[in-house]
């Protein structure tokens, strides 16, 4: 069933009495192109794949026909019917992603594993959290997500787009742009474009108390964004004179923006606040 063919998808729809909603965001993805660059993102060793967000299924049939399992997190009990006829080799968890324990998941599947969704946009954020809390439990993750938040995941070093999320996500992901979705690319269309990018774990050697530290020293760092880092990082209790020495240590200006601090630096002020200054 080629679930990219309208007609085919309203079909589909209607004979299982699916109609897109704007509370659970759902735009179904109908771009061959788009399909095909999630499919080719994932590796050809993967064995197992979680997708969260299936709809009807647009992804989850082929993705299912590539690995041993495919476990798939769908809010709308009516999308879970429909993906019984779409995609009858996928397990389906009828189960708010935002309470799952991906952790659990992963642990039960043969890996290696690789993590697939297009997004909703009202939960992006918090499923961006939930993803990289377990990113230890898979080897690549193929996520579409609305395009401005791409961009902050994207941001270089002086880029006015980034933020603590760039800095988040770089710095425990090798993350690529695969493609750029314009909003024709689903049904309905969104007022939105999208991005799809590929999100690939770095081996870090942190431990879980470091991992948290750099999260909220992150945090703090980006509170007031257009003021200085020397400034933003009284909120740790951190004197404005001893970060401005920091800063000058590591040959940086009391005057630089967290935005034009490049990741490694992060890594080394995170560890220099975790380990008491």
């Amino acid at each position: 069933m080629n679930l990219c063919h309208v007609p085919t998808l309203r079909d589909l729809l209607t004979r299982h009495g699916l109609t897109p909603t704007k509370k659970l965001g759902q735009h179904f993805l109908v771009s061959e192109s788009v399909v095909k660059a999630i499919l080719g993102a994932i590796p050809p060793e993967i064995r197992s794949i979680v997708e969260v967000g299936p709809g009807p299924g647009v992804l989850t049939s082929p993705l299912s026909e590539k690995v041993e399992k495919l476990v798939a997190f769908e809010l709308d009990p009516i999308a879970v019917s429909a993906l019984a006829e779409t995609a009858p080799k996928a397990q389906i968890e009828f189960q708010d992603a935002l309470e799952v324990d991906f952790a659990e998941v992963f642990a039960s599947l043969p890996p290696p594993c690789a993590l697939v969704s297009n997004m909703p946009y009202n939960i992006t954020g918090p499923l961006l959290t939930r993803f990289t809390k377990v990113r230890e439990s898979y080897s690549v993750a193929v996520l579409m997500m609305q395009r401005e938040v791409a961009d902050r995941l994207l941001a270089k070093p002086g880029d006015r787009e980034l933020g603590s999320a760039s800095v988040l996500i770089q710095s425990r992901f090798d993350v690529r742009l695969l493609a750029q979705v314009p909003g024709g690319a689903f049904f309905p269309p969104p007022k939105v474009q999208s991005t799809v990018l590929e999100l690939v774990p770095r081996r870090l050697q942190w431990t879980v108390g470091f991992d948290a530290a750099h999260e909220q020293f992150a945090r703090a760092a980006f509170s007031q964004p257009r003021k200085t880092l020397a400034n933003n990082l009284k909120s740790l209790g951190i004197e404005r004179e001893v970060a401005g020495a920091k800063l000058a240590e590591l040959g940086l200006t009391a005057q630089i923006r967290p935005h034009q601090v490049d990741m490694p630096t992060w890594e080394l002020l995170a560890r220099w606040w975790h380990d008491g200054i």
